[in-house]
């Protein structure tokens, strides 16, 4: 039979249960509730950008646009994503070759261009299309901006742990591992901002405009903004780099092979180098290898 003073401390149980109950949700409401906001979430991203030159009038405009958001389930797919789990061997099939052939013809002075002036076989270029891109019908529906905003923003912590409570519970890495990814993502993404912003700016590009892949590359050659800056390439002369137009998608994939080491008469195991820089995966190399010998009409390794 319970006493008085059990059922006293059964009672201040439940209360502190309650109350607890009821700070933690509307603690996770309050976090919520300032993810959704962008003007809010996005305020300390808005202050960084500006202290490294960006004109701070435009950036409180821009991150207040009704389609600039916080999105932590794009996020949350940097840390749930395995490259294992791609099936590469879907580029191989007949159906995929006939299409790299037949855009290979429907796009051959471009390429014979690049790889007159650069040194990089038109195949090794095709291959990488089709497997970014599918020769450019698939290049993403998420907002660059969002995503590479939404990543930056993850240097605070209640950002952070909006985005940890997106993720499914089984899915989830180590908390340690995702909070010290997630800071190193932030750093990274910042950098990527930059190089986005300043990309649209130069080249009179609406950023909201922009969409590619969950992790912010974008157009047929799927660059990241920093790559666009460093070498990405006017293909069609027409003084604008715009890498969702093939003639510049063909030069600038070209140029970035080239800047990595590829050159005419290149060895099998320099061209896996060389193309590994593109994406650090065994899987993706040997693929656009294998698409490139297929396209050659060669059954051995051969990427002259």
């Amino acid at each position: 039979m319970l006493t008085d003073r059990h059922h006293f401390l059964r009672f201040v149980f439940c209360c502190g249960y309650v109350v607890l109950l009821t700070f933690g949700v509307w603690m996770f409401q309050k976090i919520t509730a300032r993810a959704e906001d962008s003007s809010e979430t996005f305020r300390a991203l808005q202050t960084r950008l500006a202290e490294n030159g960006f004109n701070a009038d435009k950036m409180q405009s821009l991150f207040q646009k009704p389609s600039v958001h916080f999105e932590p389930r794009t996020v949350s797919l940097f840390f749930i994503h395995s490259e294992a789990r791609v099936n590469y061997d879907q580029f191989l099939s007949p159906e995929s070759i006939q299409n790299a052939r037949e855009y290979m013809q429907n796009h051959l002075s471009d390429l014979n261009a690049a790889e007159q002036s650069l040194g990089v076989c038109k195949e090794v270029v095709v291959a990488i299309m089709l497997v970014e891109t599918r020769l450019g019908t698939y290049l993403g529906n998420t907002s660059i901006l969002n995503t590479l905003s939404s990543l930056a923003a993850l240097k605070d912590p209640e950002l952070r742990q909006v985005v940890w409570d997106t993720i499914r519970p089984d899915r989830r890495p180590e908390k340690a591992a995702f909070e010290e990814r997630a800071k190193a993502k932030s750093a990274w993404a910042f950098q990527e901002l930059k190089a986005f912003l300043t990309y649209t700016a130069r080249e009179n590009l609406d950023p909201t405009s922009m969409y590619g892949s969950y992790a912010g590359a974008m157009g047929i050659s799927q660059f990241m903004p920093s790559n666009i800056l460093t070498y990405a390439l006017d293909g069609n002369h027409d003084g604008r780099i715009d890498l969702f137009d093939p003639s510049d998608a063909i030069m600038s994939i070209a140029n970035y092979l080239k800047h990595f080491g590829w050159k005419p008469g290149i060895s099998p195991e320099k061209s896996y180098d060389v193309i590994y820089n593109y994406n650090h995966s065994q899987y993706y190399v040997n693929t656009v290898l294998k698409i490139t010998d297929i396209l050659k009409g060669q059954n051995g390794p051969s990427h002259n």
